[in-house]
């Protein structure tokens, strides 16, 4: 998309979260459940596909572009954008990148459209920052696949139509032996857990998912050959990473405005809040943070669609965003104080929401192992 196009996409995006996601905040918290109203809406300007090819019927931002779109999306509850999140996103990539034309032209124009939702399923109790050590198994049987095992923390999987299932296809340890499959969700032997109870997050439906002997037929196996599930899940997570660093940005933004308008407007003492220096200095060290994080994703994107850098960048911008954010939303409680507890203020809810953002995606000390690890390599070469 050129860029006057996308100025004007990321302007009707801004207007949308302030005049009709931030409205419905209160809502979504207590609900549990984002409106159908809003759904339509996203679908309608065609946020279901911002990331998809434009062949496919997509947006087909650019990185840069949509570490911007996520900056906008990030000031308001992340259960607006983990609506559509998933089809853009991990699920949706795997397709981009690893699917094979046929797949893509099955699935992708209606991931765009919102028509089906797909869902990411590749964590497990015992495979979750490590993917390696996941155990759900795929057996060849004539013109078909049998899945057998199970996920958890599956975004959207009550919502789905399809999962993006990885599968060990070869008893061997390691990367080695991991596949991708489309699953559909109505298929024999597929069923949904019930919604996850969590901190935060309110109206993202998390769930664990059951495959019991789940026939898939080999036409669904992502890229047509087994043992590219590794690879294809790694690339697609590296994208992800960037777009929760531009998250945690937005919401950081929104955090400081929340802080500033509750500092000017309240006093402690008859003196303004603002007025005093420790308040100040949490301000202070709030905006400079989310000022360097915001450069870091900005640099980080540009690299990675000049393609100098899809590894490293990801993960320090994923890294220091996403903790960054964390520091950010405990200054905007201590400054709003006894209120900053209370359920109902922005600031308590996004407290609690921006913990996820350290976990998926890579935990912070994966990411800091990728960084050394990449780091080391690069020295050596």
């Amino acid at each position: 998309m050129d860029v006057d196009d996308f100025d004007e996409a990321l302007a009707v995006v801004r207007d949308l979260i302030s005049h009709e996601v931030v409205p419905s905040e209160d809502e979504i918290e207590h609900d549990d459940h984002v409106p159908d109203r809003l759904r339509r809406r996203a679908a309608e300007m065609g946020l279901f596909g911002y990331a998809i090819p434009v062949e496919y019927g997509g947006l087909g931002f650019t990185m840069s572009q949509e570490v911007l779109l996520a900056m906008e999306l990030g000031r308001t509850t992340p259960a607006f954008r983990s609506m559509f999140g998933t089809n853009n996103g991990i699920a949706g990539q795997t397709l981009v990148l690893c699917g094979t034309p046929e797949q893509r032209e099955r699935y992708l124009p209606r991931l765009a459209s919102g028509e089906v939702v797909a869902a990411f399923a590749l964590t497990e109790e015992q495979a979750g920052s490590d993917p390696t050590g996941l155990r759900t198994k795929a057996t060849r049987d004539g013109d078909h696949y049998v899945v057998s095992g199970r996920k958890r923390f599956i975004t959207n999987a009550l919502d789905s139509d399809i999962l993006v299932v990885f599968a060990r296809t070869e008893d061997v340890p390691g990367q080695a032996g991991i596949s991708a499959f489309i699953v559909s969700t109505d298929a024999d032997g597929v069923r949904i857990g019930p919604k996850d109870a969590k901190m935060g997050q309110r109206g993202t439906a998390t769930s664990e998912v059951f495959f019991d002997d789940v026939r898939v037929p080999v036409s669904d196996l992502v890229g047509g050959a087994e043992g590219l599930g590794y690879r294809a899940a790694m690339q697609s997570l590296a994208k992800g990473r960037m777009h929760v660093a531009g998250l945690s940005v937005g919401a950081a933004e929104r955090l400081i405005d929340e802080s500033v308008e509750h500092a000017t407007n309240h006093a402690q003492g008859g003196t303004m809040l603002a007025e005093f220096q420790l308040v100040q200095a949490m301000l202070a060290d709030s905006v400079t943070e989310a000022y360097a994080a915001r450069a870091t994703v900005v640099e980080a994107a540009r690299r990675y669609d000049a393609g100098q850098d899809r590894r490293l960048g990801p993960s320090v911008a994923k890294l220091f965003c996403t903790e960054m954010v964390g520091r950010v939303a405990d200054r905007a409680v201590q400054i709003h104080g006894g209120l900053g507890y209370m359920h109902g203020m922005a600031v308590e809810r996004f407290f609690r929401d921006v913990r996820l953002f350290r976990l998926y995606e890579g935990t912070s000390e994966i990411q800091r192992l990728i960084i050394a690890k990449q780091s080391m390599r690069e020295a050596r070469a």
